[in-house]
This record gives C-alpha cells, sequence and structure tokens, in this order.
C-alpha cells in the first residue's frame, strides 16, 4: 500500500517503524510522511507539509494515491485534517473533528462518559474563578486541576498546594475560551490502554505504563513522558477484558448513537483504584511514549489493522498477534526539558545504541543542519525501546544503548519499570496508592 502517516514525533517514528519491518514479512509499502523527521526519513520520503493543514494534507495524500492516511498527533485531528482526507474518498485512521473532541475538550469528554455510564472521576467544569475555589473546596486536597483544551500532555495540576491549583486553574481562564475541569483526585496505579475502533468494532492492544514525572521517583515536574514498558505483570487478570466492555464499547457505542463515529485509537488512561477502574482521560490516538514500546511487541501487522479500522471491517481481522517478550522506552531529552528545554545540540551514537540486542532509536525533536549534522530539535529528543526476554533484560538492553547516545546536557529516568522489574519491590511502577501524581491526571 501507500501509505502516508502525518506527523513529527517518536509516535509517528513507532509507527513508520512498524510499517517498515512489515517488508521483512513480504509485505512492503510505499511510505510517506507529513513532516516527518530524520529518523522517518529513513524508512519514507518526506514532505514539507503542516500536519495541521487539512487542505495541504488532502493535496498530497490524492497527489500521492494514498491507499491510506493515518493522522497520528492531536492537533491536525482536532483541525480536521480527517474529515478533510475522508471527503476525498481515502480511507483515514484517526477521528474527524468531532469525534476528536473527545480529547480535545475534556468538558466533552466528561459528557460522553456521563452518557456512556463510564467509570470515572467526579467533576465539576469551571469557566469562572468563584467556581473553581467551589469545587476545590468540595473535592478537598489533593487538588486536581486540568485545562479543557489541548494542552500537550502538560494542562493537568495535581497538588496540595490550594493557592497552586487556584494559578493553574486562573492561567487557563485567562485564555480566550478558557475553562477548566476540577476533579476528585483519584488514587491507585495507572494503567494505559489503547483500543482500536472503527466506529462499532472494538480491538484492544496490549497494556502499558508511562512515567510522566520528569526524575527518578515520580519527583519533579509533569512532562510528555519519560519512558513506558509492557506487559504489565502486576495488573490484575482480566483488566483488558473489563476495560473494552465497561469503557471502551459504551464510549464507541455512544459516539455512534450521537452521530460522531469513532475510528482510530481511543486512548483509555485509566487508574486503578481502590474501587474499581477509573477513566482519568480519554485521548483520540496513540499515546507517547507507550506506543513505543506496544508496537515493538505487535506480531500482526499493523498496516492491516489500521486499514481494517479505516475501512470499517475491524469485525473480520483475526485475533491480533503478540510477542511474549517484554519492552522498555527510555525517552533522552534535553538540557532544560521540560521546563526550558535547549535546542542545537549535537546528537552522535546512535549506530552504536542500535548495536545493542534489540534495540531501536526513535527521534522524536530532532533535525538535520545543511551539513548534516542531527541535532535537538525539541524538549523530548529521541526514544530508546528495547525489547528482551523479559522487563530485566528489556531494561538492561534500553540503559545500555542510551549510554552509547551522546546528547550535552541530556537527561533520562534510570527507573523506567525498575518496580515491575524486581519481584521484592512494589509490583507497580508508581504513583504509591493514594499520592498525588500527574501520571493519574
Amino acid at each position: 500500500m501507500k501509505i502516508l502517516v502525518v506527523g513529527s514525533g517518536a509516535r509517528e517514528h513507532a509507527i513508520v517503524h512498524s510499517l517498515a519491518r512489515e517488508a521483512a514479512d513480504g509485505t512492503g509499502h510505499e511510505l510517506h510522511a507529513a513532516p516527518g523527521n530524520p529518523g522517518i526519513a529513513r524508512h519514507a520520503t518526506l514532505h514539507d507539509v503542516a500536519a495541521t493543514d487539512p487542505a495541504a494534507v488532502t493535496s498530497l495524500a490524492v497527489s500521492l494515491g494514498a491507499d491510506l492516511v493515518v493522522v497520528g498527533p492531536e492537533a491536525p485531528l482536532v483541525a480536521g485534517v480527517g474529515d478533510a482526507v475522508r471527503a476525498a474518498g481515502i480511507p483515514v485512521f484517526g477521528p474527524d473533528a468531532a469525534a476528536a473532541r473527545l480529547e480535545g475538550s475534556k468538558a466533552f469528554a466528561k459528557e460522553v462518559m456521563a452518557v456512556a455510564n463510564v467509570p470515572t472521576a467526579m467533576a465539576h467544569v469551571c469557566a469562572t474563578l468563584p467556581e473553581v475555589v467551589a469545587a476545590l473546596d468540595a473535592f478537598g486536597a489533593p487538588y486536581v486541576v486540568k485545562e479543557d483544551g489541548l494542552a500537550a500532555g502538560k494542562g493537568v495540576v495535581v497538588t496540595d498546594d490550594r493557592d497552586a491549583a487556584l494559578e493553574h486553574a486562573a492561567a487557563c481562564l485567562a485564555k480566550e475560551g478558557g475553562q477548566v475541569v476540577v476533579e476528585e483526585f483519584l488514587d491507585g496505579p495507572e494503567v494505559s490502554l489503547f483500543c482500536v475502533c472503527d466506529g462499532t468494532s472494538v480491538v484492544p492492544l496490549v497494556p502499558a505504563q508511562d512515567f510522566k514525572r520528569a526524575l527518578d521517583g515520580d519527583l519533579g515536574p509533569n512532562t510528555g513522558g519519560m519512558g513506558a514498558y509492557t506487559p504489565l505483570p502486576w495488573a490484575p487478570e482480566g483488566l483488558v477484558d473489563e476495560v473494552v466492555a465497561r469503557v471502551a464499547r459504551p464510549t464507541v457505542d455512544a459516539m455512534r448513537e450521537q452521530g460522531t463515529p469513532f475510528v482510530g485509537v481511543l486512548y483509555c488512561g485509566l487508574a486503578l483504584t481502590s474501587r474499581g477502574v477509573r477513566v482519568v482521560e480519554f485521548n483520540a490516538r496513540f499515546g507517547d511514549p507507550e506506543t513505543q514500546s506496544v508496537l515493538a511487541r505487535l506480531v500482526t501487522p499493523l498496516s492491516a489493522v489500521m486499514y481494517a479500522a479505516a475501512r470499517g471491517t475491524l469485525a473480520d481481522l483475526e485475533p491480533l498477534r503478540w510477542s511474549a517478550q517484554a519492552s522498555v522506552t527510555v525517552v533522552v531529552s534535553a538540557h532544560g526539558y521540560p521546563q526550558d528545554a535547549r535546542t542545537g545540540d549535537p546528537i552522535t551514537g546512535l549506530d552504536a545504541a542500535e548495536q545493542v540486542s534489540g534495540v531501536h532509536v526513535l527521534h522524536a525533536g530532532t533535525t538535520s543542519r545543511d551539513d548534516g549534522t542531527l541535532v535537538s530539535a525539541g524538549g523530548r529528543v529521541l526514544s530508546v525501546v528495547a525489547v528482551g526476554a523479559d522487563l530485566t533484560e528489556a531494561r538492561d538492553r534500553a540503559y545500555e544503548a542510551v549510554t552509547r547516545i551522546d546528547l550535552p546536557g541530556s537527561q533520562y529516568r534510570t527507573d523506567i519499570a525498575l518496580a515491575a522489574a524486581t519481584p521484592h519491590r512494589p509490583r507497580h511502577a508508581a504513583p504509591a496508592v493514594g499520592q498525588p501524581s500527574p501520571e493519574a491526571h
């Protein structure tokens, strides 16, 4: 197939990497990316087209004669790229703008969850500071305040400091049309589960866990994600079936019934609380960095899964096949990330890193200078992905590869999947039950 992948991050590189891997099975594809990145360029032809420009992406897809367009990030989905490409008669993996509101508006997501009877945190949608004050007082500490719109994974504050919660709310409300969602705090470890949907059918992938805090021990500021792993040896038996039955399928049914069928990936961010599974948030696309580890274990051709979803034939797809191996992803970030990430630093050692057995390196924030030098161009620069017989071996390989990469001033967490891989430690990786963490919100 001719496949166009829209986006430029590590998530999109993971998708392209998986599609390129299919060539080894005799299923070669002609791959294109808009705008892509230097790592994606190893497998796909890059096109200098803005990912959030529906007309430009559609024009490119038509000119290529694309058989499938895969929209990776949330911003193009909310901007209506999926709508425009579908209107041109090309199958799209990713929801239309109306359905992408599940991520674009937390208030809308709460409305859908209420209609679908999906278990989630109690919440108040607030448009004024007095409303925020009343909601904070009603729920008490820890305080959870979420910006209603897209915030690149950084619009959430979870804190015991009431003044800090109010400050975040005020900053969100000051934006045009700004409103916030104030929620009760959810205790327990977090799980990410991606469910592929075609508007009617739901096919779950394997669960993963990510790490949002910048520093070891879940300390430091919230980030877009510093690492992930799968499988989860501590996850309750039957968790995936429960989430599909109580969360994903009712949500997809509700979206279809209200005239906004959901096609693509429904990301279910979950908290395993003392009262049972609760939805923390929905996203309308693959999550980063969990995607990197999840796709590393997928044996079924990813192209077949996405094409079936785009064409409404998921019900005819054979059960997904998965590697028994474990996968660990470690994010290498730039100096100063997440507050003030430095860019322009040279990156070397990637070939040496990929010489470690079971390792591949995905680009997130990179660019190439005119002389060909690879340099950092974002906060999260690279995702180092390793597979191994178990989490311990996958961790060892990932961190061995990380040590071979040179990026001045770079930083990374050293405890990704550590707890889950160590028998005598708690079986979930963090946060501890009852402790505030943006990973649960």
